[in-house]
């Protein structure tokens, strides 16, 4: 299972990586090293890791607790995380990347590059499963059953629809798997295979992806459960030769480092990876999330606040949560990812979303200027 959440927690956490320091939630006056408040915010029990940067370069990047416990691997900045719905972003830049080579547009509708659409799906259009706006529903089922490909698309076009297309807003993990579908169809490549040779490789990443990084499975962190059992880490579970099944293909399950993030916060900071123009579509707020003060862009949540725009997407399962926010207008960037994020009876880091990600986020901005590093250290 993977969601987004609108309101509430990340929505204030993600207003305040914007505010802070800007006289709406003005920053302490000594705000001290982000290592230390980290330390104190974070549950003993915990773990995972914790990444800022402000100019394209590292302010803090550190692990804290175990990526394996059984092993006594301590997380780091190198720890490798599933980013779950982050992965959604990647997907979106995929079809932004396609419609710059000319080789389709946002507006076409899914029937030009998908077969057998039926009359009810034939209106959706791209740009409708990029904003969640195609009228699909959730999703197929547990995100580790084994489907294949043909199987996802004949399910998925066969689905009820909950709304008419272009009417409604419905988070649809089901409708980024139509489109990593569509990436394949369009490009004649696999779906991570197009994103390692047109994004990650451009943007210097090299440890982002389903299978084809040479994952070294010790720097994989192993999830646990609220109740602290292990659940292995996410290659274990089953998996197609070519990455994960087609509950998961495209709207989840990538797997990277915190300093990978970083080289795509940077490659997305310049026009090396998309053009200016594929970023305006990307970072747009094209319709309303509802509920919420928050707009969807293209695989991003798009919050407008009085301190400036902030991107954010957030990605969880019952046993880890990641968040990646991007302030649009001064070049801080927030990553923190864990693979044990709920403590039955005891804490849940949903519920820190806000003091953690708004500390962070406040203490990069008032830190001395890095002077080396960037997302080679």
């Amino acid at each position: 299972m993977r969601w987004l959440r609108v309101g509430g927690v990340l929505l204030a956490a993600m207003t305040a990586l914007t505010a802070c320091g800007n006289g709406d939630v003005p920053c302490p006056a000594n705000p001290g090293p982000i290592g230390v408040f980290v330390a104190d915010t974070m549950p003993k029990e915990g773990s995972g890791t914790v990444m800022a940067a402000r100019g394209g370069r590292i302010a803090y990047c550190e692990g804290f607790g175990l990526a394996d416990r059984a092993a006594g691997v301590r997380a780091s900045c190198d720890t490798v995380y599933d980013v779950m719905s982050i992965t959604k972003q990647f997907t979106a830049a995929a079809i932004l990347k396609l419609e710059m080579m000319g080789k389709l547009r946002v507006t076409d509708p899914i029937g030009r590059h998908l077969r057998q659409v039926p009359a009810d799906k034939r209106p959706i259009t791209l740009h409708q499963l990029l904003t969640h706006t195609a009228g699909l529903a959730e999703g197929l089922g547990d995100d580790y059953d084994v489907l294949s490909r043909d199987d996802f698309l004949t399910r998925a076009l066969a689905s009820k629809p909950q709304s008419a297309p272009g009417t409604a807003f419905h988070y649809s993990n089901m409708g980024y798997g139509l489109l990593a579908a569509i990436v394949e169809e369009v490009s004649g490549l696999g779906y991570e295979n197009f994103l390692a040779e047109r994004l990650f490789a451009p943007a210097g990443m090299t440890r982002t992806g389903y299978v084809l990084p040479t994952w070294e499975p010790a720097r994989i962190a192993v999830e646990y459960d609220d109740r602290g059992a292990a659940h292995g880490r996410p290659i274990a579970h089953p998996w197609a030769q070519d990455g994960p099944y087609w509950n998961l293909r495209g709207n989840g399950g990538m797997l990277s480092t915190a300093r990978d993030l970083l080289r795509w916060h940077r490659a997305l900071s310049g026009t090396g990876v998309l053009s200016a123009t594929a970023k305006r579509k990307m970072f747009s707020p094209q319709v309303r999330v509802p509920d919420s003060h928050d707009s969807y862009g293209y695989g991003w949540v798009i919050s407008d606040t009085d301190a400036g725009r902030i991107a954010w997407h957030d990605g969880g399962n019952s046993w880890s949560l990641a968040n990646l926010a991007r302030s649009l207008d001064d070049d801080v960037m927030v990553f923190w990812a864990s693979n044990h994020a709920y403590q039955r009876g005891r804490w849940n880091l949903e519920d820190l979303m806000e003091p953690l990600t708004w500390g962070v986020a406040c203490r990069a901005r008032t830190a001395a200027a890095p002077t080396s590093g960037g997302a080679g250290r």
